[in-house]
């Protein structure tokens, strides 16, 4: 039975079908390249300071494959779920005469999960090759965004495959399940006439799982303020999951009363449009769930991501005293102190340190970036704390955070180890981040510094010729003006993290618009007969296709709204945390995406509704009715 079903209504599964595949593809794919990435051996041929720098560039990517894995799991048994629940609904008849003929509970709880094992099957069986092409199109992802070097490539592995058909089985089956015994519970004469439990779409769990995650929503923007600079971001971003889970669970109470406030016109396609929100609430709902995901997602975390970036260049901008920052390679004070004009300068040179910390078990060594700076002279031009211990043989914990500020760690630098070193001073942690430790001079070997990139923070004399003194400057190195650099900083300082939360942002666009696909679809799959009845009370067919139009376009609007408030708890925890941390709250929205994102969304809504409403009333309407189906 559960294979006739699957072949008798392949429409209503086509879009599991597709999030399970997709779902396989992106877990199989992700987990071999994970894998092979944490395995990769550097080139041979690097220097020292590039193979610190190859360290943490895996790290990057082992921790952007693992976001990926994720993201890709939840939004498959996210989509998958609401899938059969839907699917499910529009079933409730045939399902509810099964039950009448003889069939008992455990029957249809089998028959459905059934049907979810067959899904998952096929769909992982679709799934292992196609993560083949994934795998090829994540490698050249990562190699064009610089992630990994031209020789990387992902390894296949045979258990691989046991994972992927246990992973899209798993994915089906946990989907269908709530919806399997929801069915099961209804009685069959209810499920017949539409009354009782059949009726309800708020459901128990639905209220349950509504408030667990709306909850979780909420503890997060309560707790991100307190976080500091790095915790309070990841708090914050990751606020609009669980709120877009809230948010789309209860969404059958509003998105009905939202679409019948939004104007659809006063004619009789306006009329059937609002009748058909309040009384299709289950539809409505499932069409609106994945508009909410991917507005949360994708706006909520961009706009979150763009006001922590702003945050720290106004940080910076408050705390740095400079007219110009000169950047150069090696050891360059004497020659910009020697520059007509010039006032002072704190010079800084970078060079990748590795930190080791900790005792036993809790040892713990990373790859961080270390500034060697004049300490006098780096307090004045960044107003920060005091660096008055910060000589000899001694470190400071730097603004960028990530290592101990007390005690010692053991520091190794491109061919030199310093070995323990105790920490004498830490700088309060800034939004904008920074170099995690502080170095004197005379700690580092001058064949360190000779290739190491400096950067100075210039301050001129009173009346000083400031086109003279740049022009002199300038045959030391690059001269920008301090606004210029701080907008070039905060774009390098955060130019992984973006690329990363692009490629996750992709991704969970692409599943929320495959999810409002498939609703779409099934929801018109199953509305063949109410189409012709509309259509033999004297409705004309562009009538009704305008109906079904003007009726997902409310379910849109109403998504995107809810979405919207879903982003806004990441928003206000954004602007909480970074006034928490600065003093200032920031806030900075992303207008063209937003722009774009409800744009793509009524297209693809739009265009769907109108292809499978003309598709649907494509037949004469007696033909539907006479029809046994």
């Amino acid at each position: 039975m559960s294979r006739a079903s699957l072949a008798e209504r392949w429409q209503l599964f086509a879009g599991a079908f597709l999030s399970v595949t997709l779902g396989v593809a992106l877990v199989q794919s992700s987990l071999l390249l994970l894998i092979s990435a944490a395995n990769f051996d550097p080139p041979a041929g690097l220097s020292e300071a590039e193979r610190m720098q190859f360290s943490d560039n895996t790290a990057a990517v082992v921790s952007m494959l693992g976001l990926v894995l994720g993201i890709a799991t939840f939004l498959a048994g996210f989509i998958i779920s609401s899938t059969f629940a839907f699917t499910v609904a529009q079933r409730r008849r045939d399902l509810a005469l099964l039950r009448l003929v003889g069939g008992s509970r455990g029957q249809v709880r089998r028959l459905l999960l059934g049907e979810a094992v067959l899904l998952g099957g096929l769909g992982a069986a679709a799934g292992v090759p196609l993560g083949l092409v994934v795998m090829s199109v994540q490698t050249w992802l990562m190699r064009r965004l610089g992630f990994v070097p031209p020789g990387f490539e992902g390894e296949w592995r045979q258990w691989i495959l046991a994972v992927s058909f246990g992973t899209g089985i798993v994915l089906a089956v946990a989907g269908a399940m709530v919806a399997a015994r929801r069915a099961a519970r209804v009685r069959p004469l209810e499920a017949l006439r539409e009354t009782g439990e059949a009726s309800r779409v708020m459901t128990a769990t639905r209220w349950l799982a509504g408030l667990i995650f709306f909850g979780g929503a909420l503890a997060l923007m309560i707790v991100a303020p307190h976080g500091g600079p790095d915790g309070g971001a990841a708090m914050a971003m990751n606020v609009p999951l669980p709120a877009a889970v809230a948010a789309a669970a209860l969404s059958p109470l509003v998105v009905p009363l939202l679409g019948r406030l939004l104007p659809t016109g006063s004619g009789v396609a306006g009329a059937l449009a609002r009748a058909n929100l309040w009384d299709a609430r289950r539809r409505s709902s499932s069409i609106a769930a994945p508009l909410i995901v991917l507005v949360a997602l994708v706006v909520g975390t961009s706009a979150a991501g763009a006001s922590f970036t702003a945050s720290g260049i106004d940080e910076l901008r408050r705390q740095t005293h400079a007219d110009l920052v000169v950047e150069t390679t090696g050891p360059a004070e004497a020659a910009i102190l020697a520059a007509p004009g010039v006032a002072s300068a704190s010079t800084e040179t970078s060079v990748p340190v590795e930190v080791t910390f900790g005792s036993g078990e809790d040892t713990e060594s990373v790859v961080e970036s270390a500034l060697v700076i004049d300490p006098a002279a780096y307090v004045v031009a960044h107003s920060t704390g005091s660096l008055a211990a910060l000589r000899g043989r001694a470190v400071a914990a730097g603004p960028g955070g990530d290592v101990p500020t007390r005690g010692t760690v053991r520091v190794k630098l491109p061919g030199a180890d310093l070995g323990e070193v105790p920490v004498v001073a830490a700088l309060p942690a800034m939004m904008s981040g920074g170099a995690n430790l502080l170095l004197p001079p005379g700690l580092v070997p001058a064949d360190v510094l000779a290739e190491a990139p400096t950067r100075a923070f210039v301050t001129l004399d009173p009346g000083a010729d400031a086109a003279a003194t740049r022009a002199a400057l300038s045959r030391v190195g690059v001269v920008s003006g301090l606004d210029e650099w701080l907008q070039a900083d905060a774009k390098s300082r955060t130019e992984i993290s973006d690329k990363i939360m692009l490629v996750v942002m992709g991704l969970g666009g692409l599943y929320a618009l495959i999810g409002v696909v498939n609703s779409v679809v099934i929801g018109a799959a199953a509305r063949r007969r109410e189409f012709a009845e509309a259509r033999i009370t004297g409705l004309t067919r562009a009538q009704v296709i305008r109906s079904a139009l003007l009726e997902s376009s409310a379910v849109t609007v109403a998504g995107l709204l809810l979405g919207a408030v879903a982003a806004a708890g990441a928003i206000l925890a954004a602007v909480n945390s970074t006034a928490a941390v600065t003093g200032h709250g920031t806030l900075t929205l992303p207008w063209p995406l937003i722009g774009a994102v409800c744009a793509v969304a009524l297209v693809v809504t739009g265009a769907t509704s109108l292809i499978t409403s003309w598709s649907a009333t494509r037949r004469a309407p007696i033909t539907l009715l006479a029809a046994r189906e």
